[in-house]
């Protein structure tokens, strides 16, 4: 049986991404050495992956209003999938995130490619699926199924797409509150097309549909809680996470990077510096602006909240586009060379991955 043409097309990412994730699980499995069971315990049943299931289970009620921090398309889709997947809830979460995974390496690869050529596109794919904490990707967390959709919203976006890049942003503010960057960077190249009157009532449906999801579900929190913040008050008060404008975080890295600290800290401070670097990169060498702006945006909101530093790196994992300088100049390198950095990268996000899933005692 022939595949059709636009999954044969990106099948070679979604090739590079699985041996990628199966080759780190490898590791990870050796090093827990405890059975298969044990495994998919420990990459799906842990920390935000438990607030995914009770939601999924008992809806936000049993848990409010701490549970309220919690977007909830994903636990949602866990409670749909659950009764036809084999285990326990939790094992739906996984089975959803391991597709959406591939879903979005599709979507890196096909705007790798727009924005330059197929080539770029895989080496955005690889670089992602190697990233320090790329481990993420296979659990029970959120992060695989945003980057679908914005990675498909992103291009849909540049392809002049318009009502598919709202759809898109839509599903993805319901996921996961790094929706912001794409609502305001889809929201934005929607208000210049309508500005610039290009392609009819398509940006106006766009820019209409984009925001809904984000936008009402800190809403639905909000008539839930009594207060018009109540979103943010859930953050601030019940999670210690609040916007300081990234005074917390200058300190952090500061502190860490001065004296001895754990592996995960100086991973995250090496993650944020990196992610400067690629920002100014990205700037000067003048990518597309909505792409700037996610870019941006995304990084403002990580850098500028308060709290969970040791998290900060697996926020970022959504910030692909950061990626792009480093794929594109990539896809000038010799393969030998290629296949050595990769090699090495896919080397050393393995090892981290283990010791992030196994060895770390907070969240990842």
């Amino acid at each position: 049986m022939r595949l059709p043409g636009p999954l044969v097309r990106i099948a070679p990412a979604v090739g590079v991404y699985i041996g990628l994730h199966v080759a780190g699980l490898v590791v990870l499995a050796l090093v827990q050495d405890k059975g298969p069971t044990d495994l998919l315990s420990v990459l799906g049943h842990r920390y935000d992956s438990l607030w995914y299931e009770r939601i999924a289970n008992d809806g936000y009620g049993p848990t409010a209003p701490k549970s309220y921090a919690m977007f909830p398309l994903f636990p949602a889709m866990i409670a749909v999938l659950a009764p036809v997947t084999p285990g326990p809830t939790w094992t739906a979460g996984l089975v959803i995130s391991w597709i959406a995974g591939i879903v979005a390496a599709g979507g890196l690869f096909q705007l790798g490619k727009h924005l330059r050529d197929a080539r770029t596109g895989l080496l955005l794919v690889a670089l992602w699926a190697v990233v320090p904490h790329a481990v993420i990707e296979v659990t029970g967390y959120t992060e695989s199924l945003f980057t679908a959709f914005a990675a498909w919203a992103l291009y849909a976006l540049l392809s002049q797409r318009w009502v598919t890049a709202g759809v898109l942003t839509l599903l993805a503010g319901l996921t996961r509150p790094s929706a912001s960057a794409l609502v305001v960077a889809v929201g934005l190249a929607a208000g210049v097309a309508v500005l610039r009157r290009w392609d009819g009532w398509r940006p106006w449906a766009c820019g209409v549909i984009a925001p809904v999801g984000f936008v009402g579900y800190i809403a639905w929190v909000g008539l839930r809680t009594g207060r018009p913040d109540g979103y943010f008050w859930v953050q601030r008060h019940r999670w210690g996470a609040k916007f300081d404008g990234g005074v917390y975080t200058a300190q952090a890295v500061w502190g860490y990077l001065s004296r001895k600290s754990d592996l995960a800290f100086y991973a995250c401070a090496f993650v944020l510096l990196v992610a400067l670097v690629l920002m100014v990169v990205q700037l000067a060498e003048r990518w597309p602006w909505p792409l700037v702006v996610y870019s941006a945006v995304l990084l403002v909101t990580v850098i500028g909240t308060a709290g969970y530093f040791h998290s900060k790196g697996r926020l970022l994992l959504p910030a692909f586009t950061l990626l792009l300088p480093v794929a594109a100049g990539l896809a000038k390198v010799r393969n030998r060379n290629v296949f050595l950095i990769v090699g090495a990268l896919a080397c050393s996000s393995a090892w981290y991955g283990s010791y992030l899933m196994l060895m770390w005692r907070y969240s990842p």
